[in-house]
């Protein structure tokens, strides 16, 4: 098949990286506005340079991904469905959940399959903690506890535009949740603090923050964030169930250090960046991009699915400003 890229920065190149060792992808197209970056994808994954998306949309692609910048995620998923070309997008759907529900509208009822960039759905150790869950051998869920724990802050550019950290860094222990889970979140309590970086609170914005949610069958989830964890990249799940409890993250290049006497716990070195957390499941996530391409299976992340994170991350917001719990239905407007 014959594959489309939209964006050739951090991301983009790495996808491209991944396309081009896929054995179902025969050849890339590629366009940035930044030709240097076009160019320099093209001469080291033998890819075609198109001078625009619309170029790219034209040149015969059987799928296109969406690795540009968040403001232009709307236009490019609309126009690669009004095209009929499935479409990968790296999250989120839109800056603003006015925008993703406008995503939405257009390109419901075209059946041109449209898939959301959570890749924590493609890890290893994720896919079976969910098993675990869907089987029954956990028993009734009481308690989930999700951490995402960056080693830095990125730019404080970054940080102006992003939205805030529910919205930029929670929402992926909100996706995680529900997957896992197969539960909706019904209420949440969140707090958040700034001890670190001055630019993050210049902007408005939270370096730390904790959440309590509340599932919709009454299990308590509770989701850790924070921009500064100088050990590492630390993401981790714990499941705790009435007949067993199960954790994701807890091996040996986890980015903490025990200090029980003798332990040796974990050995290895620290997770330092998300890309080499979950390269593997990002390589995954793309193959099974390919498969929805080929029609053999549907969107494994919709943009509905999106969604619901973003509305989680909206009550969450809501409710460190005016300091008390939110309902996800009171944020939701659609």
């Amino acid at each position: 098949m014959r594959i489309g890229i939209l964006g050739l920065g951090r991301i983009g190149a790495f996808h491209a990286e991944t396309l081009s060792g896929l054995d179902t992808v025969e050849s890339l197209v590629v366009a940035d506005p930044f030709a240097q970056a076009a160019e320099a994808a093209a001469e080291r994954f033998g890819a075609e340079v198109a001078d625009s998306p619309e170029a790219v949309l034209a040149a015969g692609v059987d799928g296109v991904v969406v690795a540009a910048a968040t403001d232009a995620h709307p236009d490019l998923i609309v126009a690669a469905v009004e095209a009929g070309v499935p479409v990968f997008c790296e999250k989120p759907v839109a800056r603003t959940m006015a925008e993703g529900v406008e995503v939405l509208k257009a390109v419901t009822g075209r059946e041109v399959p449209v898939q959301i960039g959570y890749n924590r759905r493609f890890d290893a150790g994720f896919t079976v903690a969910r098993a675990a869950v869907r089987s029954g051998e956990l028993g009734k869920l009481h308690t989930v506890r999700s951490t995402t724990l960056d080693p830095a802050p990125p730019p404080a550019a970054y940080i102006a535009a992003s939205g805030g950290i529910f919205r930029d860094c929670s929402v992926h222990d909100f996706d995680i949740i529900r997957w896992v889970t197969g539960r909706e979140v019904t209420e949440v309590y969140a707090v958040g603090g700034n001890r670190g970086a001055d630019f993050i609170r210049e902007a408005g914005d939270a370096d730390t923050t904790g959440a309590v949610l509340t599932l919709d069958d009454g299990t308590i989830a509770v989701v850790s964030n924070s921009r500064h964890n100088a050990r590492g990249h630390d993401v981790r799940m714990e499941l705790h169930g009435f007949a067993d409890s199960v954790a994701v993250g807890l091996e040996d290049r986890l980015p903490l250090r025990s200090v029980e006497p003798g332990a040796t716990f974990p050995a290895g070195t620290p997770h330092d960046f998300f890309m080499d957390r979950f390269a593997a499941a990002y390589r995954a996530e793309l193959a099974a991009f390919a498969e929805v391409v080929a029609g053999t299976r549907p969107s494994p992340c919709t943009i509905e699915d999106a969604l619901e994170a973003g509305w989680i991350a909206e009550a969450c917001t809501l409710s460190v400003r005016e300091h008390r719990p939110v309902t996800v239905e009171e944020v939701r407007f659609v």
